[in-house]
C-alpha cells in the first residue's frame, strides 16, 4: 500500500511539472511562423510579417491581462473589505 501511494505521488508529481514547460524564444518563434504558415500565408511577405505582429501582440496583451488578475487578486487578498463592500451602502435615503 506504501509503494502504491509513493508511486501516486510521484506520477502527481510528474505531471504538474510537466504542465511548467516553457519555450524558448527560437522555438516560440518557429511555432508562430508555423501558425502563419498554416494560415496561408507565405515566407516573407508582408502578410506573414503581420500575422507574426498580431501573434506578438496577442501575446503581450494576454501578459499583460493575466499579471493586472493576479495584481487584483493581490490588492483583493489584503483588504477584501474594500473591494468587497458593496456601493449601496455608502448612501442613506
Amino acid at each position: 500500500m506504501r509503494m502504491f501511494v509513493l508511486s501516486l505521488v510521484l506520477a502527481a508529481t510528474a505531471v504538474s511539472l510537466s504542465a511548467c514547460q516553457t519555450l524558448s524564444p527560437e522555438q516560440q518563434r518557429a511555432a508562430d511562423e508555423d501558425q502563419c504558415r498554416r494560415y496561408g500565408f507565405k515566407y516573407g511577405t508582408d502578410g506573414f510579417a503581420g500575422c507574426l505582429q498580431r501573434i506578438d501582440l496577442y501575446r503581450r496583451a494576454q501578459y499583460r491581462y493575466d499579471s493586472d488578475r493576479l495584481m487584483m487578486g493581490m490588492a483583493f487578498e489584503l483588504d477584501p473589505s474594500y473591494y468587497g463592500r458593496p456601493y449601496w451602502r455608502h448612501y442613506r435615503w
